[in-house]
């Protein structure tokens, strides 16, 4: 059975004669009763009632005719659709993200998206670093908005794009003052309405607080990164409360629990009873960037080569201080001489 086949089915039904039929497909008549008897006999059901005088559809052949227009119809369309899906206009696009995207350049990704190429179905997903470049590698995402990790490795076959560094920020319930100022008026250190920082304090102010952090197995590079930055002035993180989500380590800092380093975008969740705090000295920054599966000669689908190039021009605007977002690949440079780097899975 083939679409011809089909056709014929189609304009014989709706002219029920065969001559006239035979007319309207520009063949004769023998050999389109030849090709009917053939789809019947395919098929194993009879589709028409002929006589010498009139032909009729059965009542299979009655149901069956519109999905045969169906079916003729879409195959008509697939040409354009084709077209489309090459353009990256129609599609899926599979994105997994860090909880930490969704209150800093996720949504303005999204937006200029979504505005680009509307009829594209995002297929949303939050999940930590580790997860993402497991999904990443086994086909079961296209993207992912990840943390990079301190050591720039990836696993073979991923690409990396940076979009955005930021620092860290002090989370700390809205009543909380450093050792030396506790005792001065509570409005001090009051959260600014724009969620913004609103006071600055050095690690040693802190350092002995009660911490709730991401668990290493699940964020190594974030937890790194913190646990670093207390060694550094050699303090050790008295860790209080272990969560891997951002809006439950910010509502354990609202109940009083500890206080938190979080990324700065994290001022846009504003909590009732947290305050964020800028660090003093040298802060330590995060960077969030965007990992996808090379997919060998053939490349990123017309839908994630868009979405890569909406992130490119985004990263400059999102990051501070501007500068043009570079790719980068897993492994050496083509041209160098350098050992792999070892792998090492980021978290968050």
């Amino acid at each position: 059975m083939d679409l011809r086949q089909l056709r014929y089915f189609v304009t014989v039904a709706e002219e029920l004669h065969f001559g006239r039929a035979a007319a309207r497909l520009a063949m004769t008549q023998p050999p389109l009763s030849q090709q009917i008897q053939a789809l019947e006999e395919e098929i194993g059901v009879q589709l028409f009632v002929r006589t010498r005088r009139s032909v009729a559809l059965t009542p299979a052949g009655q149901q069956w005719l519109p999905e045969v227009r169906r079916v003729l119809a879409d195959a008509a369309g697939l040409p354009a659709l084709a077209q489309r899906l090459a353009r990256g206009e129609v599609g899926t696009l599979s994105l997994a993200f860090v909880s930490t995207a969704d209150y800093g350049i996720l949504p303005d990704l999204l937006r200029r998206f979504r505005a680009r190429h509307p009829e594209v179905q995002l297929q949303l997903r939050e999940a930590t670093s580790d997860i993402q470049l497991d999904a990443l590698a086994e086909g079961q995402i296209d993207a992912g908005l990840v943390i990079r990790p301190q050591m720039p490795a990836l696993p073979h076959g991923l690409s990396y794009l940076p979009l955005v560094r930021e620092p860290l920020v002090l989370a700390v319930p809205q009543d909380w003052r450093p050792p030396g100022r506790r005792g001065q008026a509570a409005q001090a250190d009051a959260a600014r309405p724009d969620g913004a920082p609103s006071g600055a304090v050095a690690l040693a102010d802190f350092a002995h607080e009660p911490l709730i952090l991401f668990p290493r197995r699940s964020a190594p590079a974030f937890h790194d990164i913190i646990t670093s930055y207390y060694a550094r002035d050699g303090f050790a993180p008295v860790i209080a409360q272990e969560a891997i989500q951002m809006q439950t380590i910010v509502s354990l800092v609202s109940a009083g629990i500890g206080v938190a380093l979080v990324p700065a975008s994290l001022c846009n969740l504003r909590r009732t009873g947290v305050s964020y705090l800028a660090l003093r000295g040298a802060v330590p920054q995060i960077e969030t960037g965007l990992a996808w599966r090379d997919n060998g000669a053939a490349g990123p689908s017309p839908v994630l080569r868009s979405f890569i190039e909406i992130a490119s021009a985004l990263a400059p605007a999102a990051r501070p201080g501007g500068g043009t977002a570079k790719r980068r690949t897993a492994g050496p440079a083509s041209n160098s001489k350098a050992k792999p780097e070892p792998k090492q899975k980021p978290g968050l």
